[in-house]
């Protein structure tokens, strides 16, 4: 397939911000994309080249694209820069000086999307000496064969920018339109649930699979009894089931049923973790990130003390004091989620305790279909219980409020954030918000909010962003819900600090106006609050009273898993009632 075919619908993509415009055009580019083509072309439709969960990164700063728009164009990387700081986009700046070049060289040839794909994967496999310049290679051999608009749309991809917003859903959509049928106001009943059965079995198979690329061959291929045939893979994450709030024992029972499984809620963040019959351990984090080589400790907990050939298991690690041997914050421990050098030391420092919960494969078999009761008790009998090291979670099944009351307390006075409440007969559903486990933390609920913006402070804090507008999400678009200043630390071995978030904060600047700044949104915070007003001045119809931030938990939530404001409205309403 031509690069420039694919070019055109990444224009078509960019002109419009309207979901269903874009599920269109993606349909109707997809609908006619060859199977041996699909895998690359719907990567690079997400301006990737590994799916979300691979580690491996393409790693090419902007200051090594300057140096390759140079080789390519015949600029000077002086000229390229000037170009750069007036226009704000390395790929606009690809754009203008190969267009206006003086001429092609004459080993220029059409670009395909397996050569961009090729030389864009190669560029996170070259290492050692000599690396440096053959990527330069690798990149100016792609612009120098590249039209003008191919060359911004590289440079983008490359640099992981590239600004056409394809989101999960509208690709979702599209690749069921471009398979199966387009939904319409006239689908009969009988089409409209053939069309909601292609939907789910897309969705199933993603969440088993995280990788929409694989996803769209299957459709293609195999349509949906082929889709509903995708199995996990071990060494492969899978998306991790969440849960739905409670506010009180009587409503969890409501929705889970009686009796229900009752565990610890732990302040950690989730682990699954992966064994394959080679005996290799990995570990992903809920966003999917590989963490196993900042968690040695782990993998040797996994592999001496669960009793299985092969597993993947549904785990929270959380920190503890070496001392008191009591739970630590999350926030003491998630330096470990990044941490790159001096691991062994980190981790001697920083232990963690892993609670397992939940199991979803055993010895080559899928679990996710099984109840619950039955998937527990094979954790039980396979995990070990070691205190400090790993154990099944402290659990208990009742049918009686007044034990979850109890169990609550004990949790709480353990340093937990309070409860899981679970169907014994439920199924595991990856990515799901489903009734089948609930989470109750019997006090006002924190809000987990994503920073669109930000102020310099003043005077002693002038160098630092220290004011932060905030947003929750709402059908794929985020609204702003406030502002928070307040919460962190000047100095920061005092807790999360203000240098901190700036430094997260400053590489993700898209504008500037005075003071203040509007930036990507990728930072997640969580907020606390006295409580919820109704608000004219911000896009959500709501404010948040006293905002404070509590932590930064950008390494284990995603934009995409920030509150919804139909969270927001119902807290609002919980809060009312309460005062009524």
């Amino acid at each position: 397939m031509k690069y420039s075919d694919l070019v055109e619908v990444y224009e078509r993509l960019g002109r419009t911000s309207k979901r269903l415009e874009k599920t269109g055009h993606l349909s109707d580019f997809l609908k006619n994309v060859h199977a041996d083509d699909v895998e690359e072309v719907v990567l690079l439709l997400q301006g990737r080249i590994f799916p979300a969960w691979d580690e491996r990164e393409i790693g090419i700063a902007s200051q090594l694209m300057v140096k390759a728009i140079s080789i390519a164009s015949g600029a000077d990387a002086h000229a390229v820069t000037k170009e750069w700081k007036r226009t704000g986009d390395l790929g606009t700046v690809a754009e203008n000086l190969i267009k206006g070049k003086k001429q092609h060289t004459l080993a220029s040839s059409e670009l395909t999307v397996k050569k961009v794909f090729s030389n864009i994967r190669k560029l996170a496999e070259v290492s050692g000496e000599g690396s440096v310049d053959r990527k330069l290679q690798l990149i100016a051999e792609l612009l120098t064969s590249s039209s003008g608009i191919e060359a911004r749309y590289v440079a983008r991809t490359i640099l992981g920018d590239l600004r056409v917003g394809v989101g999960e859903g509208a690709l979702r959509d599209a690749i069921v339109w471009a398979n199966f049928m387009r939904v319409t106001d006239e689908m009969s009943k009988e089409k409209r649930e053939d069309y909601n059965s292609f939907i789910d079995a897309v969705q199933e198979a993603y969440d088993l699979t995280n990788d929409f690329a694989v996803v769209a061959k299957i459709a293609k291929e195999k349509g949906v009894q082929g889709l509903k045939s995708v199995q996990i893979k071990q060494g492969k994450p899978i998306k991790v089931m969440l849960a739905l709030k409670a506010d009180s024992a009587t409503e969890a029972f409501e929705t889970v049923g009686r009796p229900a499984q009752v565990e610890f809620k732990y302040d950690g963040f989730r682990m699954e973790i992966n064994k394959d019959e080679k005996g290799q351990v990995v570990i992903f984090t809920r966003r999917l990130e590989n963490v196993t080589g900042q968690f040695p400790d782990v993998v040797e907990y996994a592999k001496e003390h669960v009793k299985a050939k092969s597993f993947i298991l549904d785990a929270e690690a959380v920190g503890y004091d070496k001392k008191t041997m009591k739970y630590l914050p999350f926030q003491n421990i998630s330096q470990r989620i990044k941490r790159k050098y001096d691991i062994e030391k980190t981790a001697e420092q920083l232990p963690v305790e892993v609670n397992v919960f939940d199991v979803l494969a055993y010895n080559g078999k899928n679990l996710i279909n099984e109840p619950f009761r039955k998937r527990r008790e094979i954790v039980e009998r396979i995990v070990d219980n070691v205190r400090r090291k790993i154990r099944p979670s402290q659990a208990i099944v009742t049918d009686k409020e007044e034990k979850i009351e109890d169990f609550f307390r004990e949790s709480r006075e353990k340093g937990n954030e309070g409860l899981m409440i679970k169907n014994l007969e439920a199924p595991y559903k990856p990515g799901a918000r489903v009734g089948h486990m609930l989470k109750f933390k019997g006090v006002a609920e924190n809000l987990d909010l994503a920073i669109i913006g930000a102020e310099w402070g003043e005077g002693k804090r002038s160098k630092w962003l220290s004011s932060y507008d905030l947003a929750c999400s709402s059908h794929g678009k985020l609204m702003e819900i406030g502002k928070a200043s307040t919460g962190l630390k000047e100095k920061p071995e005092e807790g999360l600090s203000f240098e901190e978030i700036t430094k997260l904060l400053k590489p993700l600047i898209t504008e500037e106006h005075g003071k203040h700044v509007k930036v990507k949104p990728k930072i997640v915070i969580e907020v606390g609050y006295e409580e919820i007003q109704k608000s004219p001045s911000y896009s959500s119809g709501y404010a948040l009273r006293f905002p404070r931030v509590i932590r930064n938990r950008s390494s284990e939530k995603g934009v995409s898993d920030i509150n919804t404001l139909k969270d927001v409205e119902r807290l609002y309403e919980q809060q009312r009632k309460q005062k009524a």
